[in-house]
């Protein structure tokens, strides 16, 4: 499976949107600051993930929600009371 996710950084609310293909060692790899970008806002919350069968399918999903600000509107409105808190 492959997977892109959201998290949130427990610090200042900052959001991340990434994909994997392996959900847990990723999300470990955030909070104990293997990641460059990630590294100075630890630690994260886990916000809601997606699942697919194909990598293509995960790469583009993230892409959209990167780059495409009403794919992530839509996905905002879904989580709206996750990202709230």
């Amino acid at each position: 499976m492959y997977y892109v996710y959201i998290i949130k950084s427990k610090k200042n609310d900052k959001l991340y949107i990434g994909y994997t293909n392996d959900l847990k060692r990723r999300f470990q790899e955030h909070n104990e600051g293997k990641s460059t970008y990630t590294k100075k806002f630890t630690p994260w919350t886990l916000m809601c993930y997606e699942a697919y069968l194909s990598s293509e399918d995960a790469r583009e999903r993230e892409r959209q929600l990167k780059h495409h600000g009403k794919a992530w509107s839509q996905l905002k409105r879904k989580i709206n009371h996750s990202v709230k808190n």
